[in-house]
C-alpha cells in the first residue's frame, strides 16, 4: 500500500477544512455529522480521525480559516467597501459562501472552549485591523467602536435572512449600511 506524502496530507486537510466551512454554515454545526463533511471532502468517514482529533477539532479548524480568509478578503478593501459588501443582498444570499459570524454564532455560542477561543481569535484579527484604520493612536477605543460595528452588522444580516418579505429584508440591509457608516463617522475612509 503506497503511503502519501506530507504534502497530500496538508492539501486534503485543507479540502475537508474548506468544504466542513461552506457545509457548516449551509447546515449549522449540529446539523453537520462528520459523514456529511467527509463526503463533501470527496473522502470516507476512515479518513478523519487522520485529520481530526474529533469533529470539534475540525469545526475549530474550519472557523478558524473561515474567519481567516475572511480577514484576508476584508484587507484590501475600504472600511466603506467592508460595510457595503457585508450589508449587501448578495451576501445575505450566499450563506454557504459568506460570513461564519452570521451563519453560525449561536452555535458557537453553545460550542466548546476549543470553538470559541477559535472564534475569539479570528474574530479579534478582524476588529483589530479595523481599529487600526480607524484609529491608529487610539487602539482601545477604536477597537469598541469596530465591535460595535461589527456587532451592528452581523445583526442586521441575520434579520434580513429571516425575513419572507424581500422588499422589507433590502431595507433592514440598507438601513444597517446607514446605521454602520454613521458610527463609523468621517473615518469610515479607512
Amino acid at each position: 500500500m503506497a503511503r502519501y506524502g506530507k504534502d497530500h496530507k496538508l492539501a486534503t486537510r485543507r479540502r475537508i477544512i474548506e468544504a466542513a466551512g461552506r457545509r457548516l454554515k449551509r447546515d449549522g454545526i449540529d446539523g453537520s455529522g462528520v459523514a456529511a463533511l467527509m463526503a463533501d471532502a470527496g473522502l470516507t468517514n476512515g479518513a478523519f480521525y487522520a485529520h481530526f482529533d474529533s469533529k470539534e477539532d475540525l469545526v475549530a479548524s474550519a472557523v478558524a480559516d473561515q474567519l481567516r480568509e475572511q480577514r484576508e478578503t476584508f484587507s484590501t478593501q475600504s472600511l466603506e467597501e467592508i460595510v457595503r459588501g457585508y450589508l449587501s443582498p448578495q451576501h445575505r444570499d450566499d450563506r454557504e459562501g459568506g460570513c461564519p459570524s452570521a451563519a453560525l454564532l449561536d452555535e458557537i455560542a453553545r460550542s466548546s472552549d476549543a470553538v470559541k477561543r477559535a472564534y475569539t481569535d479570528g474574530q479579534l484579527a478582524i476588529i483589530d485591523d479595523a481599529a487600526t484604520r480607524l484609529a491608529p493612536d487610539d487602539p482601545l477605543s477604536a477597537r469598541m467602536q469596530a465591535l460595535g460595528v461589527f456587532a451592528l452588522m452581523v445583526g442586521t444580516l441575520q434579520v434580513s435572512r429571516a425575513l419572507a418579505d424581500r422588499q422589507l429584508a433590502d431595507d433592514v440591509l440598507e438601513q444597517g449600511i446607514q446605521n454602520a457608516l454613521a458610527l463609523l463617522g468621517t473615518q469610515r475612509q479607512g
